[in-house]
């Protein structure tokens, strides 16, 4: 099993400015914290030194309605996607399951979470956290494998070479090259780049039983259509976490 130094730290590009938190907190809670509190502010990126997890939360201050704003979670999830493909042998294959879940060969990995201080959709949220979750290796006190075969980690599907803070680093940079594409071109090769891996299953409870996807629109709501063949749009923004208030 390969271990970290405890004196490591990811290699986050330039334009970050990254903090390790104190074991035992959870990077989203406290960058949430932090954003609503204002000792956080755009840039700041929040990361756990857990061996067995791969955990980074990134603050942003958006400078477009939450509605556009919201689209940093598929985002970020292409963003992870690239990581794990660029780092992980040939075998490993990465899929997206709606709306924030990551998976490796077919068990979930991990996820992707955003947070912003208020739900209207048409003003510009004063902050934005984004942050990702992803299994590295079983901890200590995990099941023995098979116990979850709809749970897996990046360690039981090949990268066991790999640490946390290679992946780390490698997605905080995959996630500032999507972001500049974005900003650039807009949405649209995020959605392309989504739907690529898009994991198509008749019994995806994540999506209500839905059978078929259908595309996704430029909003970055998924079009799907259930058993019964009935169109549906499922809201991106039904995603978003409201922080609460006592932050």
């Amino acid at each position: 099993m390969t271990w970290v130094d405890p004196a490591a730290s990811p290699d986050f590009p330039p334009l970050l400015s990254a903090r390790r938190i104190v074991p035992g907190t959870h990077v989203f809670d406290a960058a949430v914290a932090g954003a609503a509190e204002g000792s956080l502010r755009a840039g700041d990126a929040l990361w756990d030194g857990d061996p067995t997890r791969v955990a980074v939360a990134i603050v942003l201050e958006p400078e477009v309605t939450l509605r556009r704003a919201v689209q940093m979670l598929p985002l970020a999830i292409v963003a992870a996607g690239d990581c794990i493909g660029a780092l992980a042998p040939p075998q490993v294959g990465v899929m997206f399951r709606w709306p924030q879940t990551i998976a490796v060969n077919g068990a979930a990995v991990g996820h992707v979470r955003v947070a912003s201080p208020s739900a209207d959709a048409d003003r510009e949220p004063d902050w934005l956290v984004v942050a990702i979750d992803l299994r590295m290796r079983p901890a200590p006190d995990a099941d023995e494998p098979g116990r979850a075969p709809d749970r897996t980690t990046l360690a039981d599907e090949g990268c066991e070479d790999l640490t946390n803070l290679d992946l780390m680093g490698s997605f905080a940079r995959h996630f500032l090259t999507w972001l500049n594409i974005w900003q650039d071109d807009g949405y649209g090769p995020v959605r392309y780049n989504w739907l690529e891996r898009a994991e198509v299953d008749g019994g995806n409870d994540e999506i209500g039983g839905v059978t078929t996807i259908s595309g996704m629109d430029e909003a970055g709501n998924l079009l799907v259509r259930n058993a019964a063949g009935e169109a549906l749009t499922l809201e991106l923004l039904d995603s978003i976490e409201i922080a609460p208030k006592e932050f």
